[in-house]
């Protein structure tokens, strides 16, 4: 089994997935190989939470310019991801 935090890169902090919190879902940018079992092992391991649900999301490479360099950026994986209602939250996100 992979190391949770090679699973879970970074949360994602925006205006929506703030708004999302109140639903106790939460953002997150995730290993692009990484499954919705894995997803959910690693924030239960990292966090000390129950997950109810995961949502996963792919994101292709946007294509760049940069003079006459041209190429196209990582592409991402991103998982949203739903807390049980007796479950606490999670304190990464607290005063953001």
């Amino acid at each position: 089994m992979k190391d949770p935090r090679d699973i879970i890169k970074r949360p994602v902090i925006t205006e929506a997935s703030m708004d999302a919190i109140s639903e106790k879902k939460y953002t997150f940018e995730v290993d692009v190989r990484a499954n919705k079992t894995e997803v959910k092992d690693a924030v239960e391991a990292i966090f000390g939470v129950k997950v109810e649900k995961v949502n996963v999301m792919n994101y292709k490479g946007k294509f760049k310019r940069m003079g006459k360099h041209a190429g196209y950026t990582n592409r991402r994986r991103k998982a949203i991801v739903k807390l049980t209602a007796d479950s606490q939250d999670i304190q990464l996100f607290e005063g953001v």
